[in-house]
């Protein structure tokens, strides 16, 4: 007979979304068990951000030590130890992952190893075991997709695949030149690899402002990442040595390796959900503002939530529900205000409404948008690097978007936030100084300019 226990909540999955929940359902005191068939953390930590971020970093110090003489510092780029490489991304992975469930365990939250499945409205199984929960919380995730009959094999290769090579790629194509696509395509190029990007959208980053993508198109460019959008794919052959990619305009690619980042499908199916009778999209769940799915007291938070699939959007909505399951009433979440960073060389970050958009909402007479370049920023002229902060704001109203590309720029996507967030007028910046000479001054110069008074700037 199944051994059966009794939760205040049982989440299933213990990625971003599941793993935030059950540390704020554990520190408002409710009994918590979280289930996961891999590793707390999920994708983010062990496949996704945290070592996706660490390649990004050797790429930006084989950048830089392979530009240390324009500066009078006498650096080369001798090439990447793999092995050296993998060691300390998997060492930063791994001190994570300590913390991490360390932190987990404080919260008197149970981990619970093993697959789960949804039985019952209350009730998840895992192994002979049937765990009941007054709440539910699916937080299953995502899985990297491929285009219908493109099998990921051999030298076809997702970003998973890609994180576990133990060579820099001689040379790549990457279908697809969104997040996932560019930040790929961007570490190769700096460890030495030649890049080509498949996209069949008008622009790299297509669901960036337009400015901002046409600016990452530069950068490439400048930086030889060769890209073709408005292009199709069609089939790829490959053997041994390589892959032969072919597109829909008749023109055909070779490469080491082929590497499909068309985006990440949510991992939905054979869980038990549509026999709950849980509302599903095109394997997404369906829920309401307050990220309740209709079905008794279940919810689902993270990647199977139709949204941007970001590993914050995930945890912000872990916690949201958790509160809202010990009453705390939270604030429903406005997902236009969740910012987003793309870890290229150059940096992109968005928060808000991009021009089109804004305009669309507005009326194009009702928007006005002010760009200050970074050629105006002296921190940014020591970095050698091009880029502008774009603002966004309803005619003589509050500023709805914030968009940026150069060095560093993730890091200024949260002043950002508080500005749309907190619907901020650039008078609003008057009493404030923003310090000198930092990234940070960028931000400064584009309210100034916003608010009709630029310094640095020709009017």
């Amino acid at each position: 007979m199944a051994d059966t226990q009794e939760y205040d909540i049982v989440i299933l999955g213990a990625g971003s979304g599941g793993y935030a929940a059950a540390l704020r359902a554990g520190q408002l005191g409710l009994k918590v068990a979280l289930v996961e068939g891999d590793k707390v953390g999920g994708t983010c930590l062990h496949r996704g951000c945290i070592p996706t971020k660490a390649l990004l970093h050797a790429a930006d110090v084989a950048d830089e030590a392979r530009d240390g003489a324009s500066i009078g510092v006498k650096t080369s780029f001798e090439g990447i130890d793999m092995e050296a490489l993998n060691s300390y991304k998997d060492g930063v992975v791994a001190r994570m992952y300590k913390g991490l469930t360390g932190l987990v365990a404080s919260r008197n939250v149970e981990t619970v190893e093993g697959w789960g499945r949804l039985t019952g409205p209350n009730t998840v199984q895992v192994g002979d075991r049937v765990l009941t929960g007054k709440n539910i919380i699916l937080a299953t995730g995502s899985y990297s997709k491929s285009i219908p009959g493109l099998a990921i094999e051999g030298r076809v290769i997702t970003s998973e695949q890609a994180l576990r090579m133990t060579e820099v790629p001689e040379s790549v194509v990457v279908l697809g030149g969104g997040v996932i696509g560019s930040e790929f395509a961007s570490a190769w190029k700096s460890m030495g690899a030649d890049v080509t990007i498949i996209e069949g959208l008008p622009n790299l980053l297509p669901n960036e402002d337009a400015a901002v993508s046409k600016a990452l198109e530069r950068a490439f460019r400048k930086r030889k990442i060769n890209f073709k959008t408005k292009t199709m794919f069609d089939r790829v052959e490959q053997n041994d040595n390589g892959v032969k990619v072919y597109t829909q305009d008749g023109k055909s690619y070779d490469a080491s390796y082929l590497l499909v980042a068309i985006g990440r499908g949510p991992a939905t199916s054979n869980l038990g959900y549509e026999e709950q009778g849980i509302p599903m999209d095109r394997g997404f769940i369906t829920t309401n503002e307050r990220l309740h799915t209709g079905v008794a007291n279940i919810y689902a938070v993270g990647d199977i939530v139709p949204g941007l699939q970001l590993a914050h959007r995930g945890f912000l909505q872990g916690i949201f529900v958790a509160e809202e399951i010990a009453g705390l009433s939270p604030k429903a979440i406005d997902e236009n205000l969740i910012p987003r960073v793309t870890f290229t060389n150059p940096e992109v970050s968005s928060v808000g409404l991009n021009q089109s958009a804004a305009e669309e909402k507005y009326g194009k007479e009702n928007v006005e948008v002010t760009e200050f370049n970074l050629a105006g920023n002296g921190k940014s002229q020591m970095l050698g690097t091009a880029g502008f902060v774009k603002l966004v704001r309803e005619k003589d109203g509050p500023i709805v978007g914030f968009h940026a590309i150069g060095a560093r720029m993730g890091e200024q996507v949260g002043e950002g936030q508080l500005m749309v967030a907190w619907e901020a007028f650039p008078e609003d910046f008057d009493d404030l100084i923003h310090a000198h000479p930092t990234q940070n001054e960028a931000v400064g110069e584009a309210v100034l300019a916003l608010a009709g008074k630029p310094l640095h700037t020709h009017n």
